[in-house]
């Protein structure tokens, strides 16, 4: 095998990756990119956060449509056609795929080969392509490799969708069907379900636990539950014992209170979850990971400090936004001589679950303040000008303080425009800002960022 030479290997092309790479390079150093697929960014714009919300758009716009045709007699008439927001996904897709190519192509000192890697040594990987293989020596690696999606040990599984089945390019459903059932109610699941409902189809979710979107703060997922179309029954508590093939239906057989019960469907969604992809070589280097993920802390240094773990392989935030300012954090450490000069904040990353409608959230709340006094301040959109034009008025905004210096430390907004305003009430929090800043600040009207002020307001 011949060998290479280069400053940084990144072990994925993805946001965990390719930031770090374009930062590398710009300072002059030489950077290598192994992915399986071959193209930058990873399983967000492949299977993830980019073609999913492609989808949901236009859910969204449908279920718009029909509303308003219902008052003049149409109802009914609007019938959206999923075969053609599946070609706009994809379209979406490959849109985006050339300008990274284009990106890629106008930056030197990068390279990225289509193949997967091997550690061999704390400076050495083992490449494998369709040329054969190759060793690299690497001053620093950066491993980035993501997830994937988690396939659990139910009879009958081999018969399911996945994510990666719905929304990577081409993909395998391409017509709506009448009825759905989706296992799993995380946020993955219950995105997937609300869209398919919206757009008319019958989903029926299952959920092991009794919560849907677990780990979240229960209050924020008991406000978002009610809202949700009502063409998804969501059942929870539920053990689903198979899976089985009749014909060009799928059956579901579960366990409920004791009780067995089924349901038929043309398609049946597996959403239970991702699992780090590991690669070769972090055990036999006595690199430290779990189920969860790489082990490392807020420098993203695993045990070698010229080895970096960022994004889902870390299992920390996993979410794309996360992954990429991790990244930075890996090139800023880097160009510092692997000394810990930036730090990944895991704490205060805006989660927005794109149902719809949605909710989102940063920071402290309630369920996760560990018994901490918290002032609450809150604004309903019921009295939202923006709400009331667009007849969305369910939902609120609610900010939490530190009640002695009513420092913002949280907050959550569940209904309109949620997955905009919370990087708004991110930026609020990462300067320190006050409720006595927020309520100083003129925001639009009429527009939904004016409740963020407003619920300042409501403790002043």
């Amino acid at each position: 095998m011949t060998e290479e030479e280069v400053d940084l290997l990144c072990i994925g092309a993805g946001g965990a990756a390719y930031p770090a790479a374009f930062r590398l390079a710009r300072a002059g150093r030489k950077v290598l990119m192994i992915d399986p697929k071959g193209v930058m960014s990873g399983n967000c714009l492949y299977e993830g956060c980019v073609p999913s919300k492609a989808v949901r758009e236009m859910a969204a716009l449908a279920g718009e449509a029909q509303r308003f045709a219902a008052p003049i007699g149409m109802a009914g008439s609007l019938s959206p056609s999923y075969t053609a927001i599946v070609q706009h996904k994809d379209h979406v897709q490959k849109r985006r795929y050339a300008q990274h190519a284009q990106e890629l192509a106008g930056q030197a000192g990068i390279e990225l080969r289509k193949g997967m890697a091997r550690i061999l040594d704390p400076h050495t990987v083992q490449i494998d392509d369709d040329l054969g293989s190759k060793k690299v020596h690497c001053r620093h690696i950066l491993i980035g490799s993501g997830s994937d999606v988690f396939i659990p040990a139910i009879p009958g599984a081999e018969h399911c969708l996945t994510s990666h089945d719905l929304y990577k390019p081409d993909p395998a459903l391409r017509d709506l069907p009448s009825r759905m059932i989706v296992v799993g109610g995380g946020y993955i699941g219950l995105e997937t379900a609300s869209f398919f409902a919206q757009l008319g189809s019958q989903v029926t979710l299952l959920q092991k636990g009794g919560q849907i979107l677990n780990g979240m703060d229960p209050v924020m997922v008991a406000l978002l539950q009610p809202l949700l179309p009502k063409a998804l029954r969501i059942l929870t508590d539920v053990d689903v014992q198979r899976i089985e093939r009749q014909g060009d239906l799928r059956k579901v057989v579960w366990q409920q209170a004791g009780q067995q019960e089924s349901a038929e469907a043309e398609a049946v969604l597996l959403a239970v979850g991702r699992h780090p992809v590991i690669p070769e070589g972090c055990d036999d280097l006595g690199i430290a990971f779990d189920h969860h993920g790489i082990q490392v802390g807020p420098s993203l240094q695993t045990r070698y400090p010229h080895i970096y773990a960022a994004g889902d392989v870390n299992g920390r935030v996993p979410l794309f936004h996360a992954a990429v300012r991790q990244s930075l954090v890996v090139a800023h450490n880097i160009l510092g001589g692997n000394q810990p000069l930036d730090y990944a904040d895991f704490h205060t990353v805006p989660t927005t679950i794109f149902t719809l409608p949605a909710a989102a959230y940063i920071g402290i709340t309630p369920a996760n303040a560990q018994g901490r006094d918290l002032l609450v301040g809150h604004y309903d959109f019921a009295e939202d000008s923006r709400a009331q034009i667009l007849e969305r008025m369910d939902g609120e905004i609610r900010l939490f303080f530190d009640p002695s210096s009513l420092r913002l430390l949280g907050g959550w907004i569940v209904g309109i425009d949620a997955g905009n305003l919370i990087g708004q009430i991110g930026t609020a929090l990462q300067l320190g800002a006050t409720a006595y800043d927020l309520a100083r600040f003129a925001d639009q009207h009429p527009m939904s960022a004016e409740g963020i002020g407003k619920a300042a307001r409501s403790l002043l």
